[in-house]
């Protein structure tokens, strides 16, 4: 009701009572700003298509109310499309199930822990493939494991490298949000353990690399089934595993870290020149940022609060086509091609990109979100670091300190700036 004063949202993401140094939340839900219950329903026709539009700008105006969050951020990550019906949505949620089960069981066929509500947190196999005789797994599992992994013959390459990760999804799961309450329950630890293995197996070409599990986290909190939280956090993956792909030599955040520097030069010169000669020029101060989406720098409720206004800003809803391969009829498909449709149904980023006239792929916000806190501490980063320690410790300092809708705000006027900026350079060398 508007009028009505807002309300902590910390009590539905409890945290332990000897969590002592967690960062206080500045979310709030807010009344006639925050997208209510009440509101979403309402955004729906009755046949079930949704007023994408209009739930963009509730969400920009004050995020999503917890009861409903992890549905809303179904349609943001692309798992539906808005124009889609109930009964469509419902068939479609029944066959992602039955695929998800199917995953499961032959990763489970594979190694029987995935789906037994244990994980693994010591290795069992070699690279080259050789069991490894290890009681910490044979207590956490109560499985003989060598024994199992050797009873069907020698495993081939592909299975070796998948297994050889999956202790290390189990130290990452003990290490993920341990401050929440949620993760006092062995089976939710499980439940993360098991989405993380069997998207590693899926996509043989990431498998599993630290940080993940702190993307993962938030869907199985949000999304009780777990096959529904597995399909948002795989469509979250289709926009952020470029920067999990790895070489010897190279790490794919890296190509943000480039661009943040790009963005940096162009709107704070100055800033740029003293990271720089500090040896900070490679950016790898903000490699956390990046890969983890300010996990660390925000509250937990804080920062699922800063992805769903990032996600609204840059959402576009030829993301279900581009990732369901047109599963809708081909009256549907035909209609979400090109970016002919109503602006409105874009979110404010993406409908800013649109106007560019470029070749490139537009930059993520995410980029800009960096650079705006760059800014913000340009002064104290100029006049106090020294060094990259002190780097790292003056942007450690703001673990607690950021606004996420200030820092959005931020973005998005950086990111007119650097387009203007790289705009009037452009003409002036054509010139």
């Amino acid at each position: 009701m508007r009028g009505a004063p807002s309300e902590p949202a910390d009590s539905y993401y409890e945290v332990r009572p000897d969590s002592t140094d967690v960062p206080a939340t500045r979310f709030r839900i807010k009344p006639g700003k925050t997208l209510s219950v009440r509101k979403w329903l309402a955004a729906f026709s009755s046949d079930g298509q949704l007023d994408i539009g209009k739930t963009l700008n509730r969400i920009h105006r004050g995020g999503i109310h917890p009861a409903i969050r992890g549905e809303v951020w179904e349609f943001l990550l692309g798992c539906y499309h808005p124009m889609s019906t109930f009964d469509e949505r419902k068939q479609m949620r029944q066959n992602r199930r039955a695929q998800y089960v199917r995953l499961k069981n032959e990763c489970s066929k594979m190694f029987p822990v995935v789906g037994s509500g244990k994980y693994i947190t010591a290795p069992v196999i070699t690279e080259d493939g050789q069991p490894i005789r290890n009681p910490v797994v044979d207590l956490e599992t109560n499985l003989e494991m060598a024994n199992e992994l050797t009873s069907n013959g020698p495993l081939d390459m592909k299975v070796v490298q998948w297994m050889h990760t999956l202790h290390q999804i189990g130290l990452d799961v003990k290490r993920t949000d341990r401050t929440l309450l949620f993760y006092d329950k062995p089976e939710n630890l499980s439940k993360l353990w098991d989405i993380l293995s069997v998207y590693a197996w899926i996509d043989i070409d990431v498998g599993y690399c630290q940080g993940m599990s702190d993307l993962c986290s938030p869907m199985i909190i949000l999304l009780e089934n777990e096959a529904d939280a597995f399909w948002c956090f795989e469509r979250l993956m289709r926009r952020l595993r470029g920067n999990f792909q790895c070489t010897e030599t190279f790490v794919g955040v890296q190509t943000q870290l480039s661009n943040l520097a790009t963005v940096t030069q162009v709107i704070d010169p100055k800033l740029h020149q003293h990271l720089e000669t500090l040896g900070g020029g490679n950016y790898l101060f903000a490699f956390r940022m990046l890969m983890v989406l300010f996990r660390r720098e925000f509250s937990f409720c804080d920062s699922l609060y800063l992805w769903e206004m990032m996600w609204a800003l840059e959402y576009d809803p030829d993301l279900f086509s581009l990732y369901e391969e047109l599963e809708l009829n081909m009256e549907k498909a035909e209609g979400s091609k090109g970016k002919s449709k109503p602006t409105r149904k874009y979110g404010k980023y993406e409908r800013e990109n649109m106007k560019i006239k470029s070749v490139d792929a537009p930059l993520p916000i995410s980029v800009f979100l960096v650079a705006s806190v760059l800014k913000d501490k340009s002064s104290v980063l100029l006049h106090q670091a020294r060094g990259l320690d002190d780097v790292v410790k003056i942007l450690n300092d703001m673990t607690g300190n950021l606004d996420a809708k200030k820092a959005c705000i931020g973005a998005l006027k950086l990111h007119k700036k650097y387009v203007k900026a790289k705009t009037h350079r452009n003409s002036k060398s054509m010139g």
